[in-house]
């Protein structure tokens, strides 16, 4: 049966070259640059990995390196909208979080020049969806959407359900430090400041504007494992999408593959997604990143977020 609507995201979604084609969506890349070096430093394209490993990507920042990031340009965008209305099947793409990015504002004017350049009205529907969420909730995510793709939803139902299932979408990630969040202008200074005189682990997540928060700390990696386990089994709901985590690493696979094995015991038939998160993201928490993402009750819930401020001050 032929797809009712093609599915296209960015490479925040920290898929696999292998799972794009096997997926058959388009994944459009962000860059990274260190600016200001002879030879270009630590700069490139968020290929997914395939020119530079994430061992070598990490390793470069762990020596110093400090990349920015840059969204997809304007003609890149244009040009994948302008192919997708070539295709003749209607098309949704999933932006990283307007929160964090810039990019989910860039797709919709290039998607308005697009629409102008057709006379305002487009040949084949185009709708750009603001994820409010990234990196591995993007992954998440993204398998998720090519799932109700393939159960023959149509663009528009595609985009109904996106846009409710954002906040059903739960993370909780730990970075070494808050330097590089702060730097990128992700966190406040004070936040960064706080967090490196406390020697702790930050565990953070999305506010329901896609935004970053702290939601609590943890004195070493272990104990902040165990954290993000406590916040899987309090808050995971199997009925809503399956019993599924995405699971992603910034260059610490044993890490992402404990926190896996002491999810499993929970739940026998849970399906993992392993992934690493790609150089756009990477570029902001640096390496030893990990990250917990499932499905759960509704985020814009009082009754959801009355628990988790509960548990919270309990722990």
């Amino acid at each position: 049966m032929a797809t009712k609507c093609n599915i296209m995201t960015d490479s925040c979604c920290d898929f696999s070259p292998e799972e794009v084609e096997q997926a058959g969506i388009t994944c459009l890349s962000f860059t990274y640059t260190e600016a200001g070096k002879p030879d270009g430093g630590l700069s490139g394209v968020d290929d997914l990995f395939q020119s530079r490993s994430a061992h070598e990507f990490y390793s470069a920042i762990e020596n110093g390196a400090c990349p920015m990031t840059s969204q997809p340009s304007q003609m890149v965008y244009e040009e994948a909208f302008e192919k997708a209305i070539a295709s003749g099947v209607p098309t949704v793409h999933f932006a990283l979080s307007s929160g964090i990015s810039g990019a989910y504002n860039g797709a919709v004017t290039a998607l308005d020049r697009v629409r102008e350049k057709h006379g305002g009205t487009l040949p084949t529907p185009i709708y750009v969806v603001d994820c409010l969420i990234g990196s591995t909730t993007q992954n998440l995510f993204i398998h998720a959407a090519i799932e109700k793709r393939d159960q023959g939803l149509t663009a528009e139902e595609l985009v109904a359900w996106a846009e409710d299932a954002r906040f059903h979408a739960h993370t909780i990630f730990m970075v070494d430090n808050l330097d590089a969040l702060h730097r990128g202008g992700r966190i406040p200074k004070s936040v960064a400041v706080v967090g490196g005189l406390l020697d702790v682990k930050p565990l953070l997540t999305f506010n329901l504007d896609g935004s970053l928060a702290i939601m609590g700390m943890a004195r070493g990696r272990r104990k902040a494992m165990r954290k993000m386990a406590e916040f899987y089994e309090d808050f995971h709901d199997s009925s809503y999408e399956g019993h599924v985590v995405a699971i992603g690493d910034a260059d610490c696979v044993a890490d992402g593959d404990s926190l896996a094995r002491m999810l499993k015991p929970t739940e026998h038939e849970l399906k993992v997604y392993r992934s690493s998160i790609g150089p756009t993201i990477g570029c902001h928490v640096g390496p030893g990143m990990y990250s917990c993402c499932f499905w759960g009750p509704d985020r814009r819930d009082d009754k959801y977020n009355d628990a988790k401020n509960k548990g919270k001050a309990a722990k």
